[in-house]
């Protein structure tokens, strides 16, 4: 795929390589108990509901300043914003690069690392008061403060549009109440883009709004925190009693919110989708590497038909999904922001597919290298683990494959 590359990615590339073995390794060996066989362990507060520790959080935001600073973070922002104009398609190549070259700090978290993705400052770039945006922009943007997403309930999920949390007007203000589950990022947050309904009826996308909720206002309430398939956790429970919030607090327009929420979650399905692709490449390379000196029966693993046709499938694969992502990023990026639902359907594919690959190829990495391949020792069983929860968040397989049923059948005639 090198032949499509741009020449600014392919150097782009090259400089970051090159960042990491002098700024982003040292730190990873200064800080050994962080990425060793365990590290789940040694990152996770258990004293405080198994959230990320203060070292790591600490930890990763040096690598966000020193990737600030070598103008790597910024790329994929507009220039107004520090950035150098990054378009889907170079950010989806980016992200294949990066996790492509295994875990590390590079690849923190789906936000954070070399090249940054930045779902919640993009929704205050294009829907925030110019007070909203010189408020949070340029603190999100260095880490200084952090901005929560909550948008699923307890008992609503994929299925936005039937959520249960209300804001009613009282004079100048909103009353909020209800709850939000997985609230991600609410441990450090200063504030919490919260969804509620604020006209409307149920199962309808109008009459929703987003909120910009202080997460010391009273009555809002972190609960406890999900312990998850793969530690620390940041999904918070969070309730919300009548917490109290200005008209100012509304981001975009009034019964409109969901239109932030369908920006946050195409960016973040396209990065998901090419991160997944790139981890799904190293564990192939992985199990190439291993199944070529594992010696089995006096003989090459290798040799062993059942072996390669695991890996062919899988790197035929790895060849085809791609093309797709590369084409629907293109897509993204010759439309208008407003236009973006018109391709959901094409999102959803890359998404469904490259979230698949990984966790495939991670499972076959854990299979192809026996016990190791299972233990700590070995990254696959942590790669694995990641990549699964995005077969749920920003819409589960499921939400992913209704939506390209309904670009197909046209499910909106049928009301």
């Amino acid at each position: 795929m090198d032949h499509l590359v741009p020449e600014r990615v392919q150097d782009l590339l090259q400089r970051v390589d090159a960042f990491i073995d002098a700024e982003i390794r040292p730190l990873e060996e200064t800080h050994p108990d962080l990425f060793d066989h365990t590290k789940e362990f040694s990152r996770t507060d258990v004293e405080r509901g198994g959230i990320p520790t203060r070292e790591w959080r600490d930890l990763v935001q040096e690598a966000r300043t020193r990737s600030d600073a070598a103008g790597f973070f910024r790329f994929g922002l507009p220039k107004e914003l520090g950035g150098q104009e990054g378009t889907n398609l170079e950010m989806a190549m980016i992200r294949e690069h990066l996790f492509g070259i295994g875990p590390g700090l590079h690849v923190a978290d789906d936000s954070t690392g070399v090249v940054g993705n930045f779902p919640q400052a993009l929704v205050i770039h294009h829907y925030g008061t110019a007070e909203q945006k010189e408020q949070y922009l340029e603190r999100l943007l260095t880490g200084e403060a952090e901005m929560a997403f909550g948008l699923t309930e307890p008992q609503h999920g994929s299925d936005a549009t039937w959520l249960e949390t209300t804001a009613r007007r009282d004079g100048d203000d909103w009353i909020i109440s209800g709850a939000k589950r997985f609230n991600s990022l609410v441990d450090i947050a200063e504030v919490d883009m919260i969804f509620a309904r604020t006209s409307g009826r149920p199962g309808k996308a109008d009459g929703i709004t987003a909120f910009l909720v202080p997460t010391d206002a009273p009555g809002f309430t972190i609960d406890y925190y999900h312990w998850t398939f793969e530690m620390p956790t940041d999904h918070a429970e969070v309730s919300l009693n009548s917490v109290r919030v200005p008209n100012s607090a509304i981001l975009g327009e009034l019964d409109h919110g969901l239109d932030c929420a369908q920006l946050f979650v195409h960016e973040n399905r396209m990065r998901q989708a090419a991160s997944g692709l790139g981890a799904a490449q190293f564990c192939i390379n992985e199990s190439v590497a291993f199944a070529e000196q594992r010696m089995m029966f006096g003989k090459p693993l290798r040799d062993f038909q059942g072996i390669q046709w695991q890996l062919v499938h899988l790197q035929t694969e790895a060849e085809l999904v791609p093309n797709t992502i590369y084409r629907t990023a293109w897509m993204m990026d010759q439309l208008d922001m407003t236009e973006l639902p018109t391709i959901s359907d094409k999102v959803a594919m890359c998404n469904f597919r490259g979230n698949a690959l990984v966790c495939e190829a991670a499972d076959r990495a854990m299979q192809i290298h026996g016990g190791v391949g299972y233990s700590r020792h070995k990254p696959f069983e942590s790669i694995y683990r990641h990549h699964r929860r995005h077969r749920l968040t920003e819409g589960s397989d499921e939400i992913q494959l209704r939506r390209i049923a309904n670009a197909m059948f046209d499910f909106s005639r049928a009301q």
